[in-house]
């Protein structure tokens, strides 16, 4: 199933960019989802090997850590605040001399939106390298409404729960719980929209079908 998804991400991403086959090829930037880490070896791992096979030579793929290891890579997806991982993973691009020429981007899950914030936050910046085709695969671009199927340890698990119970919009849990950054209550939309959701406003979902003017494709996978 990982196999078969890699070679779909790496067709779209050639078919959605016009990129020639001809050496050498882009380098690509992968963000993990909630609950997983850059180089867990049954999933981000696998699919970057893959990716990278595929490419050939010269081929290169930087799937972002946050943190100084996989544990806390990990852990970072679901308490530390969105701004400072987005804020970190725009150093660790600008830092990459193989991503210097410009980059493709796909994220899963809130990788997703993670990597729309990139684009949008610090794209243009004169550090950074051009973002110049993103796919999302799986993000919550219209935010979530419920935590039936959380991938983490039962720990962290009950604890992002027992923090939403709390409320999702209350400052304390939007500073502390990735999860409630796009929290979206379908319920009381008026409240979505006044609540101090430390998520940056450029890249809240209702603005989601405005266009990213510095990236040339945006392709969503949903599912």
């Amino acid at each position: 199933m990982i196999k078969i998804l890699a070679i779909l991400l790496l067709a779209v991403y050639i078919s959605g960019s016009g990129v020639s086959t001809a050496k050498p090829p882009r380098a690509i930037v992968l963000w993990h989802g909630m609950g997983d880490s850059c180089c867990n070896p049954l999933s981000m791992g696998t699919i970057k090997e893959l990716i990278e096979k595929h490419l050939g030579v010269g081929g290169y793929v930087h799937s972002l850590m946050i943190g100084n290891n996989i544990i806390e890579d990990t852990e970072n997806g679901f308490f530390m605040n969105s701004n400072t991982q987005i804020e970190q993973a725009c150093e660790k691009i600008a830092a990459d001399p193989k991503l210097r020429n410009g980059y493709d981007a796909i994220g899963f899950s809130q990788g997703g939106q993670f990597l729309r914030a990139v684009a949008q936050r610090c794209g243009s910046a004169p550090n950074q390298p051009r973002m110049r085709n993103l796919i999302s695969v799986g993000g919550q671009h219209q935010g979530v409404y419920g935590l039936p199927r959380c991938p983490g340890s039962s720990t962290i698990c009950g604890a992002v729960r027992r923090l939403l119970n709390i409320g999702a919009y209350v400052e304390f849990v939007q500073n502390h719980l990735v999860q409630a950054e796009y929290w979206h209550d379908p319920l009381n939309e008026d409240e979505y929209k006044r609540s101090r959701s430390s998520w940056p406003t450029s890249t809240r979902s209702w603005l989601l079908m405005k266009p990213i003017k510095i990236i040339s494709n945006f392709s969503i996978i949903w599912f």
